[in-house]
């Protein structure tokens, strides 16, 4: 089973979130994919992400995570012991996201709300200071503008990586990745 945690002010409808699904479902995989929507509140993410693998327990698990979805799928992947596939992920939200601190709007869904310090409080209190890098797929792009790919490098060295040339925060190599997170995740693909 993959749960894909989507990252800071997105849905399930992101780009990355729903080229999987179409990727998943036309192999005839659509049932081992699942991407709930995360609630901005850092406690409320972890209580649907942990809803979530509960209602996964009798399958094999992997987390997909993107940007702060990476975080959370670091947080979770520890707990419960369970592999994670992390893209460009965040590795010190309650640091980097200090600058955007105020309002904010989803993009998808247009809703508004307050970043605050509680916020930040939250995803420090699910930082995971070691991982075990046997558990983790690391995608990378260098020319991620949002986020410096050298923390996510350090912080899971020993992780399988895989570090491109260019590209953006939305690792637009994505698609070409998806046989990989499958192959990771020991999900055979259907023809």
């Amino acid at each position: 089973m993959i749960v894909y945690l989507h990252g800071f002010n997105s849905t399930p409808a992101s780009h990355k979130a729903r080229t999987l699904k179409a990727y998943m479902e036309g192999r005839g995989l659509g049932h081992l994919f699942t991407c709930p929507a995360l609630p901005h509140c850092p406690a409320d993410a972890a209580r649907v992400i942990g809803d979530q693998i509960e209602r996964c327990k009798t399958a094999e698990l992997t987390l997909v995570g993107s940007s702060l979805g990476g975080f959370y799928a670091t947080y979770f992947a520890e707990k419960h012991r369970c592999r994670a596939v992390l893209i460009q992920p965040a590795v010190l939200p309650y640091v980097g996201l200090q600058a955007l601190l105020g309002p904010q709007q989803n993009l998808h869904t247009g809703e508004r709300y307050e970043l605050t310090r509680e916020h930040l409080a939250g995803w420090r209190a699910l930082a995971v200071e070691r991982v075990d890098p046997e558990r983790y797929l690391l995608l990378l792009e260098a020319g991620d503008e949002v986020l410096d790919w050298r923390e996510a490098a350090r912080k899971y060295e020993g992780a399988r990586t895989v570090i491109r040339g260019g590209g953006d925060h939305t690792l637009l190599s994505f698609p070409e990745h998806i046989p990989r997170i499958l192959a990771f995740a020991g999900i055979a693909p259907r023809a």
